[in-house]
């Protein structure tokens, strides 16, 4: 088996399982650990983001919460107190070392945005040059099913793709992603086919950020993020399946990713240092660059557009624009700029493009042979 090599830049996501396994209190002997082993990562000057959970149970520990709320107000009320005493434990934490952490709480808006996505890998990349620890988190207490990412794991993908990170590494309670029947742990993943997939779904339990419970059936799984109009595969939600798919978008801008167990001994450290832990996921080759990138996997897809076979081979095999006279239907109330989906005629999607027409007009040309190109190919991806 080809031997893991070492990383400098690794965004790091801890769960809430591992942050808080009685659901309502803070484990602090874990942090101290995680705590530590960054410092060791800093003296060999590699650089670190932090993406992690746990504002909902520190709130709910200084509320005199013993269930998780069930309603959003709650659970947002929660996750408001709590964050700032998680950030004040990690700043305890971190003063014992003489430095520095700093808050991100970040929505979908932050990505979909083009200069806020700009300007969040800017200060991502300023706090990593003065070696502050960026502690990452979603923005709970404003976010709306529209807004929210769902889970860290989602999160960390995007922030990982956003740094030009080269290792994501998802710390979790279990020991990688399991071979099924049994529990043997899988210890690389070339490329994450059905079969893979089918490991996970049976068994598969939520984890993740602090509202992920509340609702489930609002996102949709797809190729990589929430796609247009797309539903959950039964059993499939939440937990090893939300890590899949995070890493399915890491591996296509070229990240590499581990799936481990954050309670085994010094994980971070033998991740990080290329030595046999956990599950090793390959990345894509080869990878998007940064702005296709951002198209496949930052921004939600506001519609779809379903080709007809030939459209398909043009633009996989020949790398051609999008033109109208391909397009078969049209979903979704999209815009000019807007990404939407390309999907064939059985419905999978292939693609992904800034459109340079909204719906309401392609609606009404439609069967037009049009000058401009629906998707120019430097603003369209293969997936």
């Amino acid at each position: 088996m080809q031997s893991r090599k070492s990383f400098s830049r690794i965004v790091v996501k801890v769960g809430s399982s591992l942050i808080s396994p009685r659901a309502n209190a803070i484990e602090l002997k874990y942090l101290k650990a995680l705590i530590e082993q960054i410092e060791k990562l800093w003296l060999d000057n590699k650089e670190v983001v932090l993406v992690s959970s746990g504002a909902v149970a520190c709130g709910m520990s200084l509320l005199g919460l013993k269930k998780r709320p069930r309603d959003m107000d709650s659970l947002q009320a929660a996750a408001a107190i709590g964050q700032n005493e998680l950030m004040a434990i990690y700043r305890r934490l971190l003063k014992e070392k003489n430095r520095l952490c700093a808050q991100l709480l970040l929505t979908w808006d932050d990505f979909e945005n083009r200069n806020r996505y700009l300007n969040v890998r800017a200060t991502l990349r300023t706090l990593l040059k003065n070696k502050a620890l960026p502690v990452i988190n979603e923005n709970d207490t404003v976010s709306t099913d529209e807004i929210r990412f769902g889970d860290n794991d989602r999160l960390s993908a995007m922030v990982a793709n956003l740094i030009g990170a080269d290792l994501l590494l998802i710390l979790s309670d279990v020991d990688g992603l399991y071979r099924l029947p049994g529990k043997q742990v899988i210890e690389r993943v070339d490329e994450i086919t059905p079969e893979i997939i089918s490991f996970c779904c049976k068994t598969d339990k939520p984890e993740g950020s602090g509202l992920a419970s509340y609702s489930q059936s609002h996102k949709p799984e797809g190729s990589g993020l929430a796609s247009y109009s797309q539903s959950h595969k039964p059993g499939c939600v939440g937990g090893m399946s939300s890590k899949l798919e995070a890493i399915k978008i890491a591996g296509g801008a070229g990240v590499t990713a581990i799936i481990a167990n954050g309670r085994s001994k010094d994980s971070l450290l033998k991740s990080v240092y290329g030595q046999s832990i956990g599950t090793f996921f390959a990345p894509h080759k080869p990878c998007l660059k940064a702005k296709k990138t951002w198209i496949a996997y930052g921004v939600r897809t506001r519609g779809r557009l379903i080709v007809d076979s030939g459209a398909k081979k043009a633009l996989i095999e020949a790398g051609k624009s999008l033109l109208s006279v391909g397009i078969g239907e049209i979903e979704g109330d999209f815009k000019p700029d807007d990404i939407v989906s390309i999907v064939d005629k059985d419905h999978n999607e292939f693609a992904r493009g800034k459109v340079n027409f909204s719906a309401k007009d392609l609606r009404r040309l439609k069967g037009r042979r049009l000058e401009e190109e629906v998707i120019h190919r430097d603003d369209l991806v293969i997936l």
